[in-house]
């Protein structure tokens, strides 16, 4: 059953008992107003956000539409405990109610959806909301439709956080005023008041944020696809289905824009076509400086960004200087610890197949893989074959694990692999197997839903993991080992 929650307002607590500030019989004679969203007046306007979330998009166009002056009920499947931090900032929100621990048939009576990027588009709650007069929208159509900057969009399976990132800080170096949002996690609604349109938006985009587009979604003049390989066909249902959502970035650029395209192998020809004469190439590799990043894909990611950088009138020496001091981002190949001669790696941030092959390149010497979780109907064969290839062992655990481990398997029966009942237990497996001078590597080629919030905190359970196994290390020494040592300075790869 829903657990309804009181919309909180001036400050009052939270109690157990249900609230509706403004029922909805009152404005059920209202229907959506067609009108283009940088038009439309929200005051008085009924509107449902389809979940809340974790990862700040719910948050903020709830917020924002309240603003507004909007009517705001709030609907999420999640429980309460897991939405916790989320509700905590709506809560001095006067919403129309909050439901929580599944949906209430009541709450898609109204004008709008605003469907959040994980919800699937076939959604049986969204089809009733249709049949009965509702206009489904997204926080990023929303944004994009009011966003009066310069909008660089990036997107692609692998790389484009760390690209996006390396992107705002080169125009930032360059003088320009610059924000970064979207799927990084940042909501930026709230700063449209303070927006110029002289300002620029680098605006990162996942393919469930591209997907929930309308037709009539205003799309980023400038855009980037870092790449495209096989990913969240749980959710898009088939490969070409999730190319199309990348593939709408490319399109919608308009007549004016252009679009940078990292690497797509054999499929470059598609992707070139789509760009329609618009396409610009990324940099040349030997044009790059070093870069801190180990891994060619991070020189993949860095071309793309020197590329639209230099598009939009940045200089080829800041472009440069900004990629040969960037360090990274958490999670990513991150190298917390050197214990014993073993590198510890989190790259917890890597959620696909192609992302965990990329890392296995990476990073040097022999490394044991921790891998596992969500596998979002993931195809394991290629990995397997690069795991074998690569690796001296690896420990699988989560949702995924049996699946992996029979994959690996079928290409080399007799690979050092265990199944781990959890993290822990494969951190520890591969404590126990490795060698000074080795690497162990979270890398799971998965989702994390299957047993954590999200990737993040998978990342940060394994930390803390490697950090117990410190501390022992360092009690257990003796002077014939090589004593425990903490990395103070992280560096990372997307």
């Amino acid at each position: 059953m829903p657990e309804t929650r009181p919309a909180r307002g001036n400050n009052s607590p939270i109690a157990n008992s249900s609230i509706a500030l403004v029922p909805h019989g009152m404005t059920h004679g209202r229907t959506a107003d067609p009108a283009p969203l940088d038009a439309i007046d929200w005051t008085g306007r009924r509107v449902t956000v389809m979940g809340l979330g974790t990862h700040g998009g719910g948050v903020g166009v709830t917020r924002y539409l309240a603003r507004q002056g909007a009517l705001v009920t709030v609907s999420d499947s999640a429980d309460y405990q897991t939405l916790a931090s989320a509700i905590e900032q709506i809560g001095d929100l006067p919403l129309v109610a909050l439901n929580v621990g599944g949906h209430v048939a009541a709450d898609f009576r109204t004008d709008f959806i605003v469907v959040n990027p994980a919800v699937r588009p076939d959604h049986s709650c969204l089809a009733d909301a249709k049949t009965h007069g509702a206009r489904l929208i997204s926080e990023t159509e929303l944004f994009l439709a009011r966003c009066p900057a310069n909008v660089i969009g990036v997107t692609g399976t692998v790389g484009k956080t760390t690209t996006s990132t390396m992107v705002h800080r080169i125009l930032c170096a360059a003088g320009r005023r610059t924000w970064l949002g979207g799927n990084v996690g940042r909501s930026l609604l709230s700063e449209l008041d303070r927006m110029r349109p002289d300002d620029w938006v680098v605006l990162e985009l996942s393919s469930f944020q591209l997907a929930l587009l309308t037709p009539a979604a205003r799309l980023p003049r400038w855009a980037i696809v870092t790449n495209c390989s096989r990913n969240h066909l749980d959710w898009h249902g088939s490969l070409d289905a999730y190319r199309q959502a990348k593939l709408r970035l490319v399109r919608g650029v308009g007549k004016q824009g252009h679009v940078v395209l990292g690497s797509f192998g054999e499929d470059a020809a598609q992707w070139q076509q789509a760009a329609s004469g618009r396409a610009v190439a990324a940099w040349p590799r030997e044009r790059l400086p070093r870069l801190k990043l180990p891994g060619e894909h991070n020189r993949d990611n860095g071309a793309c960004a020197a590329a639209v950088a230099e598009l939009v009138g940045v200089t080829a020496e800041t472009i440069a200087d900004v990629l040969a001091r960037f360090s990274g981002l958490p999670h990513r190949i991150e190298l917390i610890a050197d214990i014993a001669g073993r590198r510890f790696y989190n790259d917890s941030k890597s959620t696909s197949p192609a992302a965990t092959m990329a890392a296995l390149s990476a990073v040097e010497g022999n490394v044991w893989l921790i891998a596992g979780g969500d596998s979002k109907g993931a195809d394991f064969g290629p990995l397997a074959s690069a795991i074998v290839a690569r690796s001296r062992g690896a420990a699988l655990f989560g949702a995924a694990g049996p699946e992996l481990h029979s994959a690996i398997a079928a290409h080399s029966p007799d690979f050092a692999q265990t199944i781990a009942s959890s993290l822990d237990d494969a951190v520890d497996w591969c404590w126990r197997q490795s060698q000074p001078g080795e690497a162990i590597v979270l890398s799971p080629a998965c989702a994390s839903h299957d047993q954590f919030v999200d990737y993040r905190q998978r990342g940060e359970t394994f930390r803390a993991i490697v950090e117990r196994l410190r501390r022992r290390a360092l009690v257990y020494d003796s002077p014939h080992r090589v004593a425990a040592e903490s990395v103070a300075t992280s560096r990372a790869l997307d």
